[in-house]
């Protein structure tokens, strides 16, 4: 899989990213495409622009994390109760999944959007995340409003 193929390839009209998933209760690494259709807008200041619905979300926050900073160190923290949109905005992370191996390298920017959806309620353990280089990485975190991931197709099961 690779995340930094672009966001329209698999279907020209639908948002394709990468999503972190469980089965089983183990976190997965998979590739999804949202079922909601880009739409070109027709209003001014943004006729002919396209935009995908990312479906109902909460509070966002903005963090910024340090250089080379570890979430292994982190172990003891509980699963999220949420899925969410990440967008690395700057920066790299590595996303790793301790119970299979599985990894994935995102870099920030135009393909740094991926769902993490392993919660609390679907893993045992989740996934790790490091941020590898010796730049801060930016990130958005977006929750998906009452826990409910949006609408998408499995595009790669397990893939990485």
């Amino acid at each position: 899989m690779d995340p930094n193929q672009s966001p329209l390839s698999a279907k020209p009209n639908h948002l394709t990213l990468t999503a972190i998933s469980a089965k089983n209760g183990v976190s997965t690494i998979e590739r999804w495409q949202l079922k909601s259709p880009f739409a070109t807008a027709s209003e001014a200041g943004v006729s002919g622009v396209s935009f995908a619905q990312l479906g109902k979300t909460s509070a966002a926050s903005y963090a910024v994390i340090p250089p080379h900073y570890d979430e292994e160190d982190d172990t003891d923290q509980p699963l999220p109760p949420h899925g969410r949109y990440v967008a690395f905005l700057t920066g790299e992370a590595v996303i790793t999944i301790p119970e299979t191996g599985q990894s994935v390298t995102i870099k920030g920017g135009r393909h740094g959007l991926i769902i993490a959806a392993d919660t609390k309620d679907v893993s045992r353990v989740g996934h790790v995340t490091t941020y590898p280089t010796g730049e801060e990485t930016v990130a958005i975190s977006i929750p998906f409003a009452d826990g409910k991931v949006p609408e998408h197709v499995v595009l790669e099961d397990g893939a990485v």
